[in-house]
Parts: C-alpha cells; sequence; structure tokens
C-alpha cells in the first residue's frame, strides 16, 4: 500500500511539473475566463463518470467482505482475493482499451467521422477480445498451478482451482464490458453507463451471489457466480446501447459543442 500511495504522488507531481515546467506552451497558457465557461457541464460529466468507475470498483470490494463471513473465512477470503487479483492483472490491459476507446470515438465525432467511429469499435473490441481469448485459454489450461504465485497452502489452492473456469470466463467478459463502456463515454452517456452499472451489479449480480453463496450453500463459488451474473447482464446491456447509438447524430451533436465553444 505504501508503495502504491508514493507512486500515485510521484504521478501527480510529476504531471505538475510536465504543465507547468514549459514544456507544453501550446497546451497550456495559464487561466483565462474561458477556462470557466460551461462548467457545469464539465462537473455533471465528471459526477457522472466517478460514479461509473466507483460502481465499477466498490463492487467486488463488497463481495471480498462477505466472504469474510462465510466458513472457513481464511481461506475464502484468501481464494476470493488470489482470483480477483488475477482477474485485475488482465483487466488493467483492458482498461485501457477502455481509455483509448474513449479517445478515439471522441475524436472521430469531433472530425465528424461516424464511419470511423465505428470502425474504431471495432478495431478495439477484436483487438481486446484476442487478448481476452488469449488470458481465457491460458487460465483454462494453468488453472491450479497460478494459485501457487501468491500462497503455499494446498487449502488455498484447492479452493482458487474450483473457481479457475469461472475466474476464466470472467477475464474474457473482461475484454468486451470495457471496450463497450469506453464506446458509451466517448459517445458522452456515461450517466446511462452509471445506471447500468448500478442495475447490473447491485440490483442483479450482488443478490444472485448472496444467493447462491449463502442461501445454496455455494460458498465462494456461489460469490463468482454472482459477480459473473452481474457483469454478463451488463455486458448485453452496454452491447445493446452501442447498438442502438445513433453515430450520424452522435456527429451533429459534436459539432454543436464545438461550434458553441469556438465560435
Amino acid at each position: 500500500m505504501s508503495a502504491f500511495i508514493i507512486s500515485s504522488y510521484l504521478l501527480l507531481i510529476g504531471e505538475f511539473v510536465y504543465i507547468f515546467g514549459g514544456w507544453c506552451p501550446n497546451t497550456w497558457k495559464g487561466f483565462t475566463k474561458a477556462a470557466f465557461a460551461d462548467m457545469f457541464p464539465l462537473i455533471k460529466l465528471s459526477i457522472s463518470s466517478g460514479i461509473m468507475i466507483c460502481l465499477e470498483l466498490w463492487y467486488p470490494s463488497i463481495l471480498v467482505l462477505l466472504a469474510g463471513y462465510m466458513k472457513n473465512a481464511t481461506i475464502a477470503i484468501s481464494a476470493f482475493s488470489i482470483c480477483l487479483n488475477i482477474n485485475g492483472w488482465e483487466f488493467m490491459i483492458c482498461l485501457g482499451f477502455l481509455g483509448s476507446s474513449c479517445v478515439r470515438i471522441s475524436n472521430e465525432l469531433g472530425s465528424g467521422n461516424a464511419k470511423a467511429a465505428k470502425f474504431s469499435i471495432m478495431v478495439a473490441l477484436g483487438t481486446s477480445i484476442i487478448i481476452g481469448v488469449s488470458f481465457w485459454i491460458l487460465c483454462l489450461v494453468f488453472g491450479r498451478e497460478i494459485s501457487y504465485l501468491f500462497t503455499s497452502s494446498e487449502e488455498v489452492a484447492e479452493s482458487v482451482s474450483s473457481l479457475h473456469v469461472l475466474l476464466a470466463f470472467s477475464m474474457l467478459l473482461n475484454s468486451v464490458y470495457p471496450v463497450l463502456s469506453g464506446v458509451a463515454v466517448g459517445a458522452g452517456v456515461q450517466s446511462t453507463v452509471a445506471f447500468v452499472n448500478l442495475g447490473s451489479y447491485y440490483a442483479i449480480g450482488l443478490p444472485v451471489g448472496i444467493l447462491l453463496g449463502y442461501v445454496a450453500h455455494l460458498q465462494v463459488p456461489g460469490l463468482w457466480i454472482g459477480l459473473l451474473s452481474g457483469v454478463v447482464v451488463q455486458t448485453l446491456l452496454l452491447s445493446y446501447l452501442t447498438w442502438k447509438i445513433d453515430w450520424n447524430e452522435q456527429v451533429n451533436k459534436a459539432s454543436d459543442r464545438l461550434a458553441r465553444f469556438f465560435y
């Protein structure tokens, strides 16, 4: 944790040094009144984006907390945490596709090219899925062995092994929904994604996990099935949202916003 905090502060300090050190004179020329124009839409956009990310990150943390109330809580938490760490490694790669998709889509919409925006979606999604399938295969093949990177306990390794198929499919879905989230953010519908995350994770995934984990006595696999069900619903809803977006209309909206800003 200390290393993470130090690296975060170093990143922040480095950004300030870069901005105010004179290395980007064409992008930063100091504050003007124009910098505070249309502040409310920016705040609204930031809040919806923050809620979207927070709902995404809090979900597995709540499931870890629930795992602590199961029998053999130490083993349950250890196994669940190991699987979340493995899942997180791949998710960080796919999170990069979220950012790149968001930037690429917004750039193409700003340039008035709806066809290029749709092509960018296919490229990002295809590349991410190839990575996801690779991790899916690795997880299926080395499901038990992976746990020994984190623990020497046979009980924990056995518990992780019982989750490796579910973990593999979670990693496969990781390659899809971050890209779709990035597409939605690039199209400016962050608030819709926030509601999708809220409904998928907390109205479906969490209750399913609690029912299977505690009522059906499936323990940790039950919680993970709940997590997976939430991600499946989220992926389906985001796929439908992406399919329903009128990209020509989004180009017109982007042009209107640019016209207000520059003229």
